[in-house]
Parts: C-alpha cells; sequence; structure tokens
C-alpha cells in the first residue's frame, strides 16, 4: 500500500505526527496515547499498515 493512502486514514481518525525520525514517522493518536512508528518507504506491506492502524486503534483501510 502507498505511504500516503495510510498517512490519510491516519489523519482522519485523528492521529498526528508527532516526530520524524531518520528511517521512521513518529504517529500519535492523542485519545490513546499510543505512539506507533511508520517507515519512511514510498509502499509499506498491507500486513504492516493493517498491524499500525490496529495498534492506533484506527480502522484499516478497506475493512
Amino acid at each position: 500500500m502507498k505511504r500516503e493512502v495510510l498517512l490519510r486514514q491516519l489523519r482522519k481518525y485523528g492521529c498526528y505526527l508527532k516526530r520524524e525520525g531518520k528511517s521512521h514517522s513518529l504517529w500519535i493518536n492523542p485519545q490513546t496515547g499510543v505512539v506507533e512508528a511508520v517507515p519512511r518507504h514510498t509502499e509499506i506491506p498491507n500486513r504492516l499498515a493493517k498491524k499500525i492502524c490496529r495498534n492506533l486503534t484506527v480502522p484499516e483501510i478497506g475493512g
């Protein structure tokens, strides 16, 4: 899945970028306080995208 599609989903449900790292971006869900690393690759494997959504308590894309 494209990284921008995943980031759009995270923003839609209130998550925001906490900080940028060298190879990952840290995103936070302010409702739960959970922080999750999102790789800075153009393509992110679907399984990893589902894990990121699940950890941030965001509905999975297309699900």
